[in-house]
């Protein structure tokens, strides 16, 4: 009797990545490949990054100059409060990547892993840690960017934990959305659609394993 044909698990659909995105996709990819070659500039630029994970960016003034924030304010798309909105969702990205990367050796910041997903990657197929869950659901709850770069980052340690990688160019179009009228429900919905996808496809191997083990 053949095989019968496996149905491919479904898979979280990609987030679109806007403007800040692509703007700052450009700056992680630059950085990350210095520091997996072991670049003197490239490390010493990560270390300063560090010191800001999931703080507010003006409270660290060594940061100031550190990101060249200059196609931002080049943009045509990017007019009024935007050009402030993107840039701090810059400076509190950027921070998080370099403290996920530190002394990985492979790249932390990897194109269409978004956060629901990365989150879901932590606990074992078919469960659900509550522990971690309760983190994700805090980060998702926040009422303040303030709080979610300080809940984000938490969630970044784990995942530095167990060397999950993540998309930052998204999660920085996601930190500007949030900050526009409805962003954070519209942000909150990406991370748990992410989060849900993820999940079922996991279920979904899993239970063709089990299938194919049975036979």
């Amino acid at each position: 009797m053949s095989n019968p044909t496996r149905v491919p698990a479904p898979r979280a659909p990609a987030a679109p990545i806007g403007t800040v995105g692509h703007v700052v996709a450009r700056h992680l990819e630059r950085l990350q490949r210095g520091y997996l070659a072991d670049q003197p500039a490239a490390v010493a630029t990560l270390a300063r990054l560090r010191r800001g994970a999931g703080k507010d960016a003006q409270a660290v003034p060594d940061l100031w100059g550190l990101i060249d924030t200059s196609d931002l304010y080049a943009d045509p798309t990017l007019t009024g409060r935007d050009v402030e909105r993107a840039e701090t969702a810059v400076f509190l990205a950027m921070p998080l990547w370099a403290l996920h990367q530190q002394s990985r050796r492979i790249g932390m910041h990897t194109a269409g892993i978004e956060l629901g997903a990365a989150v879901r990657k932590l606990m074992p197929k078919g469960e659900i840690d509550e522990a971690v869950r309760k983190r994700f659901v805090r980060a998702g709850s926040a009422s303040t960017l303030t709080i979610l770069a300080v809940r984000l980052r938490e969630l970044v340690l784990l995942l530095r934990r167990d060397e999950l990688a993540l998309d930052y160019a998204l999660l920085t179009d996601q930190l500007f959305r949030w900050q526009r009228p409805g962003g954070p429900e519209s942000v909150r919905a990406s991370w748990g659609r992410s989060f849900h996808a993820y999940r079922a496809a996991s279920e979904s191997d899993r239970d063709a394993t089990e299938a194919k083990e049975s036979r």
